[in-house]
C-alpha cells in the first residue's frame, strides 16, 4: 500500500458564504462532489507510471460506488456533527433505485459525494485531511 501525500489542490474552489452552499441541493453538492473525487483520484493513479487503460481501471475501481461506501464507512466516525449531517443528506437524497448495485451502497456513495462536494466548498483544509486517509494500492485494483 502506498500513503501520497497530497499536492495543494488543482482548483481552488469558488469562494461561497456559508449560507449560498446552504441554498445548494444535496444533488448538486454530489454532482460536484463526484467530479473532485474523481480528479483527486486520476491525481493519486497516476503513479507507477501505466497504460491509459490500467489508469482507468484504477481509477475506476477507486471511484465505484462500493469503494466510495466502504471510504464513508471508514470516514464515519471521524466526522462532526455537521459533515454527518450533510452525509445524511445526501446519502437520503437517493430514492431511485439504480441498476447494477443495492440501494444502501448508492446511497451511501451518494452521501459520500455530497459530503465532498460540501466540503470542497466550504473547508478544503478539511476535505485534504479526510482524502488523506484514503490508502492507494499500488497494484491496480480489479474493476470488476
Amino acid at each position: 500500500m502506498i500513503l501520497v501525500s497530497l499536492p495543494p489542490p488543482l482548483f481552488q474552489p469558488t469562494a461561497l458564504s456559508p449560507a449560498e452552499v446552504r441554498t445548494l441541493s444535496p444533488a448538486a453538492l454530489a454532482y460536484i462532489g463526484d467530479a473532485v473525487y474523481e480528479l483527486f483520484v486520476r491525481q493519486r493513479c497516476l503513479f507507477p507510471p501505466s497504460r491509459l487503460r490500467t489508469y482507468h481501471q484504477r481509477v475506476v475501481s477507486y471511484v465505484r460506488a462500493e469503494a466510495q461506501a466502504t471510504i464513508a464507512r471508514t470516514w464515519h466516525p471521524h466526522l462532526t456533527q455537521q459533515e454527518q449531517a450533510m452525509f445524511k443528506q445526501g446519502r437520503n437524497a437517493t430514492l431511485s433505485k439504480p441498476k447494477r448495485i443495492d440501494l444502501e451502497t448508492y446511497q451511501q456513495a451518494t452521501g459520500l459525494e455530497a459530503l465532498i462536494g460540501y466540503l470542497y466548498l466550504t473547508n478544503p483544509s478539511r476535505l485534504q485531511e479526510l482524502l488523506q486517509q484514503i490508502a492507494f494500492d499500488s497494484q491496480p485494483a480489479d474493476p470488476a
